[in-house]
C-alpha cells in the first residue's frame, strides 16, 4: 500500500481508505473520491498540486491532502 501523493505519473491503483478531519473526508468524498474508486495519476510534479483521473472527471489535488489517501497501485 501506499499514498496517493507517492504514486508515479501513468500508474493506476483503487483507493483503500481515506482518513483525516471530518471537513477534509467529506471533500474528499463528495467529489467522488471513495475506497474502491479507480484513480490514474495524471502529473505528479514536485511542488505542485496532483492531477489525477477518476470517475470520468479530471481532479486537481493538493499534495498534502494526498498524504491522507491510502492507496493499493496495481503493477
Amino acid at each position: 500500500m501506499s499514498k496517493l501523493n507517492d504514486m508515479q505519473n501513468g500508474a493506476e491503483g483503487t483507493i483503500v481508505s481515506v482518513s483525516g478531519d471530518a471537513r477534509f473526508v467529506s471533500r474528499i468524498t463528495s467529489i467522488g473520491l471513495t475506497p474502491g474508486c479507480k484513480v490514474s495519476m495524471i502529473k505528479n510534479e514536485k511542488n505542485r498540486p496532483i492531477l489525477v483521473y477518476s470517475r470520468d472527471t479530471m481532479i486537481a489535488l493538493n499534495r498534502k491532502d494526498c498524504s491522507n489517501i491510502e492507496m493499493e497501485v496495481r503493477a
